[in-house]
């Protein structure tokens, strides 16, 4: 059995180039777009939080820029993302504001989501626009990445926003509606795979090449999301995006293909907080916090007595009381700092620190405690 859309608290949509952007007149799909909005208003309206990642920044400012087809050298396609991501944010904030629904643009890049410090950064802000009710609509900041430090696909970025947020479910749209035994352009015997349950070698080999001349991505970087968001405890579906409306679409049974995870996404976080990171310090807690963090809490400075190591923000720290060891989290403070507002409360921190920093020493969602 196949989940159904209807069961997923936060889903993230990924929209590419070729299905934005008219590539025949140089111009955006308006109606289709509009159609996509409905459905995301949809998907708002009952009480899911709804992020988009969306390619078509190059496309869009290509166009008004009179840049001719084919490749373009970096500093051109740098030019063309400044100019099309102010078109990009404004088309998106128009047709969700029809809607009643305020979008935020988040222009990320790859450190943005592979070091700790700006990943809690990039987390925080996305998370408080889901909280206010908003849709963040993120994209790769191309007019600054260079090929050495870029993800290249969005579709890949998806995926790890995916796994950043929380989201339990990352719908890639394409112009395919999933994946095949074989690339069905060229095997008129190529079989379409409704589920995927886990991705092995033979499905990795499945995946074909680029698609258009406007994408990055094909079916391999796909599979390659597929894995990191099932990793993530994500559920992932390659979707056919061309039509108008296409995630009721998808409601509705419309063909695609679903990536399982048998995680979800806070057991697949906090296993990887328990297990994948190399303390850097620790923080030794008093027996308030001790019970506080037992019933669920997060971890405040008040509840801290003292600090062991040197650490940066973000980085993983051991969290024990005199008598024994918590767990491990992701510390929201530098060492130096941290030994500033310990034992204090969080509405004294700006007077200290002299800046509003977080109000938990270690967030619960960014917290692994031992049984």
């Amino acid at each position: 059995m196949t989940p159904s859309l209807s069961q997923f608290r936060r889903v993230v949509l990924k929209v590419g180039s070729a299905l934005l952007v008219d590539r025949a007149r140089g111009r955006l799909n308006h109606a289709w777009l509009a159609a996509l909005a409905e459905d995301i208003a949809d998907l708002h309206a009952k009480g899911a939080d709804v992020l988009v990642v969306s390619s078509g920044a190059i496309a869009m400012g290509r166009t008004v820029l009179g840049l001719p087809s084919g490749p373009l050298r970096l500093e051109e396609s740098q030019a063309a993302a400044a100019v099309g991501q102010i078109a990009l944010a404004r088309t998106w904030s128009e047709v969700l504001a029809h809607h009643g629904i305020t979008a935020g643009q988040i222009l990320v890049t790859l450190a943005d989501t592979e070091q700790r410090r700006r990943y809690l950064n990039a987390r925080a802000t996305t998370l408080k626009l889901l909280e206010m009710r908003a849709v963040p609509v993120i994209n790769e900041n191309d007019t600054v990445a260079t090929s050495e430090i870029r993800y290249g696909d969005n579709d890949r970025l998806a995926a790890r926003v995916a796994t950043m947020i929380g989201a339990d479910l990352l719908v890639l749209f394409s112009d395919i509606d999933g994946l095949y035994t074989a690339p069905p352009a060229s095997d008129p015997n190529a079989e379409h795979i409704p589920v995927v349950e886990r991705i092995t070698p033979a499905i990795e080999a499945m995946a074909g090449g680029a698609a258009s001349e406007l994408s990055r991505g094909g079916m391999r970087t796909k599979v390659e999301a597929g894995k990191i968001a099932t990793s993530g405890g994500t559920h992932m579906i390659i979707a056919d995006g061309r039509t108008k409306n296409p995630l009721k679409r998808v409601t509705e049974g419309g063909r695609c293909t679903w990536f399982i995870t048998p995680s979800n996404p806070a057991t697949a976080r906090k296993t990887w907080i328990a297990g994948a990171l190399e303390p850097r310090g620790t923080l030794v807690v008093d027996e308030g916090a001790v019970r506080a963090l037992q019933g669920g809490a997060s971890l405040l400075p008040v509840g801290v007595r003292r600090i062991e190591g040197s650490f940066h923000r973000g980085d993983a720290v051991t969290i024990r009381s005199e008598a024994r060891v918590l767990g491990r989290g992701l510390v929201a403070y530098d060492a130096e700092d941290a030994a500033r507002i310990i034992g204090r409360p969080s509405r004294e921190i700006e007077g200290i620190l002299g800046y509003p920093g977080r109000t938990e020493m270690v967030h619960r969602d960014d917290m692994a405690l031992s049984d």
